[in-house]
């Protein structure tokens, strides 16, 4: 099948001219993430027909797809085309050619965050405080509250003793319960310098009378002080009083005014959801347990703290419409400020309890392909095949299981015995499955089908399971070392992590693509 192809240059300048379009870099996040365009959403090919409806909503929008030079942007187009997207073309050359025509290329993963995290901090000076520094005050008996902004599962991994876990966009809403007493100091913490800086310079935005800082590098700059981090669970952000919420409501109110954040009633959504000449996003920034209780129809979930953090992975659309639901205005308002001063105009808040609009989330939707039973599969003798992430594989799978990317197939079933039918599994509630099955009969594998409920079913059979697999062909394609994963020197690695964050200011404004416009003080 053949495409639409643009070049380096024509792709900068239709970057450049603004207006409804969508980059998709359609590579693993490892080969993603050692150089990509700035710009660019990440949708692996593996699963980009599980992703690519909510990242770009509209057949219509118009899109370029890019890769590492090796092809995968053809096949991607292909799908694309299949799935009833009319307007796709392929960018020559992939990120080879962005950088052989003098364009950046950016290293790691939510780069737009990271580089406002970065241009945030010189722009409104946001106060920091080294580990040493916090430690000696704790020591000494000095009131203090160090706020954990990173989400429940990253806080569990690792955290400072005594933090409590807060997320981003429950900062602000959560504080006046978390420290009543204006005279304690707080200092807002993550694993590196992002959301200690977004953290912190919300509590600032909000207003709060404490005084307020960003531990310095986070959780890596604690480790290099010769401090060490708890493990497992630790205190967690309750419950918000009514007083609390009434003043956050009103800080919020001002600061959505400052950022210029526009309020929209339900008339005015249910005209938006009727256009069909502009891209809608409708994002409930609630905890992903509130969202579970019911939701706004079509909304989809994710916490505000990661949505400023991670826009590359939920807006593929610059130039859209971005509507935003909570329950009291707090958590939608601040996120709503963030977005705004990334560059994101269309951002709007709609000004209702979602509480009196909810309907249940969409539950889990069928497969609809051939399935087996875990037990059924174990006495038949099925080879295994593991289609969910190398973390989750590594963790835990059926014994005997083969890992493997869906976009490199062929790799995985090299390893499988010829001899014996093929169940798979994923986590993406066997949807990848379903979609792999029909990529095994291209390469020879009839007859398979998906193992039902995947590993939870089959451990819930009591069957047995393994962990490991670092040899298994293409390991970790799918997911970005992180620096305190690397064993063999992760002190490097964070000291290189932290000074490739410090350095995003400077590549940004080389780069040329994207303008931020913090908020600085009033005072």
């Amino acid at each position: 099948m053949s495409h639409g192809r643009v070049d380096s240059a024509a792709l900068r300048a239709l970057i450049r001219q603004g207006g409804e379009f969508a980059l998709i870099d359609v590579r693993e996040e490892r080969p993603f993430g050692a150089g990509h365009i700035l710009t660019a959403c990440h949708a692996p090919l593996s699963r980009l027909e599980l992703r690519i409806a909510a990242l770009v909503p509209r057949l219509s929008t118009r899109l370029v797809v890019t890769d590492g030079g090796e092809g995968l942007a053809e096949r991607a187009a292909g799908v694309l085309a299949t799935l009833g997207y009319g307007e796709v073309a392929v960018h020559d050359g992939g990120a080879p050619a962005w950088a052989a025509a003098g364009y950046e290329l950016f290293w790691g993963t939510n780069v737009p965050s990271k580089a406002f995290g970065e241009i945030l901090e010189l722009a409104c000076h946001t106060p920091a405080l080294d580990a040493g520094e916090v430690r000696r005050r704790v020591v000494e008996g000095q009131s203090i509250a160090i706020l954990d902004s990173r989400p429940w599962d990253e806080y569990l991994a690792f955290h400072i003793p005594g933090g409590i876990d807060c997320p981003g966009a429950e900062l602000a809403y959560r504080v006046r319960d978390l420290v009543p007493d204006p005279a304690t100091t707080i200092v807002v913490n993550c694993a590196g310098r992002t959301r200690s800086i977004l953290g912190t310079q919300s509590l600032v935005n909000a207003g709060v009378p404490n005084p307020v800082f960003a531990l310095r590098n986070g959780t890596i700059g604690w480790e290099w002080a010769g401090q060490k981090l708890a493990h497992g669970q630790g205190p967690r952000c309750g419950p918000v009083s009514e007083d609390a919420c009434v003043w956050s409501r009103g800080q919020m109110d001002k600061l959505a005014q400052r950022a210029g954040v526009t309020t929209i009633d339900p008339a005015t959504l249910k005209r938006w959801r009727a256009d069909p000449d502009v891209t809608l996003y409708v994002f409930d920034v609630r905890t992903a347990e509130e969202f579970a209780t019911g939701t706004l129809e079509g909304a989809i979930s994710i916490p505000g703290g990661q949505l400023v953090q991670e826009t590359d992975a939920w807006i593929g659309v610059r130039d859209a419409r971005i509507v935003l639901v909570d329950d009291t205005g707090v958590r939608a308002r601040m996120s709503a400020s963030w977005l705004a001063q990334m560059g994101h105009g269309g951002v709007a808040v709609l000004d209702v309890d979602v509480r009196d609009h909810a309907v249940p989330p969409p539950g889990r939707r069928p497969h609809g392909a051939p399935a087996i039973a875990p037990q059924a599969a174990h006495e038949g003798g099925h080879a295994m095949l593991d289609l969910s992430s190398w973390h989750g594989f590594h963790r835990e799978h059926p014994a005997g299981a083969v890992w493997g990317l869906r976009a490199r197939l062929g790799d995985a079933v090299a390893l499988m015995p010829a001899d014996r039918p093929v169940a798979v599994l994923d986590d993406e509630d066997g949807h990848l499955a379903a979609l792999a099955l029909a990529d095994l009969a291209r390469l020879g594998r009839n007859g398979a089908c998906v193992l039902e409920g995947g590993l939870v079913a089959w451990k819930a059979e009591g069957l047995p399971t393994d962990a490991g697999g670092q040899d298994m062909p293409n390991a970790r394609q799918d997911a970005c070392h992180l620096p305190w994963e690397l064993e063999d020197d992760p002190g490097a690695a964070m000291r290189a992590y932290i000074d490739w964050e410090l350095q995003l200011p400077e590549q940004f404004a080389r780069d040329g693509l994207l303008t931020f416009a913090p908020l600085v003080s009033e005072a």
